[in-house]
């Protein structure tokens, strides 16, 4: 027969692992209703601009505090290998025209440093309204993150193309598409987390509606910009400065504050 204080222990490690392995969605309060169960939220608020009650909330609940930090590192540790691209003239006998001569790295650095800082930007932009991360969001989230760790390979490619004026439209196109499959997979975080009411209730229909856009029209841009480069290649790396400068614009109710 177990003695009382075995018999107390047991039942001090039932309660302890049942506390870790239940799962409580990150919206809810410490309120509690009086037969124990944790009450469902009143309502929450759907970008399309409905009010219901969330029909089919995530499996596991993880706020993403966590990913962004980690996304953080790899933004900011990619933006960093960049810069090894560019490597100083081997003869310093004329360092001047050297240094002017590596002029496709320094277009090639510039145009990727700042596309994946707007990427950085946006990314917290749309974290700033997920207010929960499930399997689907982390999984697509590592594949946004291994493409961008990709982008000093495809920033090398064009920079090598352009020194050497062979192969550019296949660089371009390959400089395009990398950038492409990023938005792809921005794309793709942004409207699961829409549809499936990860979104928080901060976020007013119409601020939603506008982040969905100006997502999407990346997909097109990018996608001309990649066609073009068929054509013409400096037209190709044009377009694709372009949306550079027009996606560090702010998108109407990207902020909290303006949005509840």
């Amino acid at each position: 027969m177990p003695t009382p204080r075995i018999r107390a222990w047991a039942a001090s490690l039932i309660r302890g692992l049942r506390s870790l392995t239940a799962t409580r969605p990150p919206w809810t309060t410490a309120a509690h209703s009086t037969n124990g169960h944790t009450p469902a939220p009143d309502d929450d608020t759907i970008p399309d601009g409905t009010t219901s009650r969330l029909s089919s909330p995530p499996t596991a609940y993880r706020k993403p505090g966590r990913l962004v930090a980690f996304s953080d590192g790899v933004f900011a540790i990619t933006v960093t290998l960049l810069v090894l691209e560019i490597r100083p003239p081997a003869d310093t006998r004329d360092l001047l025209h050297g240094l002017a001569a590596l002029w496709p790295s320094y277009l090639a650095y510039a145009l990727t440093f700042l596309f994946i800082g707007q990427v950085w930007v946006n990314h917290h932009v749309m974290f700033d309204y997920i207010r929960a991360a499930d399997r689907v969001i982390l999984l697509v989230n590592t594949l946004l993150l291994m493409i961008v760790a990709f982008l000093p390979f495809a920033t090398s490619v064009l920079a090598s193309s352009l020194r050497s004026g062979h192969g550019q439209r296949t660089a371009v196109v390959f400089y395009g598409l990398a950038f492409g499959a990023t938005a792809l997979t921005f794309n793709i975080i942004w409207l699961y987390a829409r549809h499936h009411g990860l979104l928080g209730g901060t976020l007013a229909p119409a601020a939603a509606t506008a982040i969905s856009r100006r997502f999407l029209l990346a997909l097109g841009w990018l996608a001309a910009g990649t066609l073009l480069g068929l054509l013409a290649p400096a037209l190709g790396v044009a377009v694709i400065a372009a949306f550079n400068v027009f996606y560090w614009f702010p998108i109407r109710g990207e902020n909290p504050a303006a949005g509840s």
